[in-house]
């Protein structure tokens, strides 16, 4: 019986190692004005990204395949201003966040999660993606691909 209960809990111990949600190190601004201006100041591109962080299968693909990888972490710093733009179902938020969310997707017309939008320090797009595979330097290099 012992061993039995030993055994429960290292399968339990295990099991929660992996449902661990996945982090970058990355800094991910919540609001477009302010990442423009810094876009602006530091000569960079904004990166948004639209995701249902806490249960869309392709939004956390890409965070642990991509987002949390050093390639991209190194590009990023570099090159890109980030802003995430989340739809979460267990995560609460402000009225005003989703509100102010709900706006930035219908004015960028965002029909299906993850979708990254590209935009020039000016505000303009650049371009619009998704989930790729490949991995972090393949994501770079598509991102690369739209300057």
């Amino acid at each position: 019986m012992k061993t039995f209960f030993v055994s429960l809990v290292f399968l339990f111990a295990f099991s929660l190692i992996g449902c661990k949600p996945t982090t970058d190190n990355l800094t991910w601004h919540e609001n477009l004005d302010e990442a423009l201006k810094i876009a602006q100041k530091e000569h960079k591109t904004v990166l948004m990204n639209f995701t249902g962080s806490d249960w869309c299968v392709w939004c956390k693909k890409l965070t642990a395949e991509v987002f949390s990888q050093k390639a991209f972490e190194e590009y990023a710093n570099q090159n890109l201003v980030l802003v995430k733009i989340d739809f979460p179902r267990e995560k609460e938020q402000t009225p005003e966040t989703t509100y102010y969310n709900q706006q930035l997707a219908e004015q960028f017309r965002v029909e299906g999660y993850p979708t990254i939008v590209l935009l020039r320090n000016d505000g303009s797009v650049l371009g619009y993606t998704g989930y790729v595979e490949g991995g972090a330097e393949n994501y770079v290099q598509h991102l690369k691909s739209f300057k």
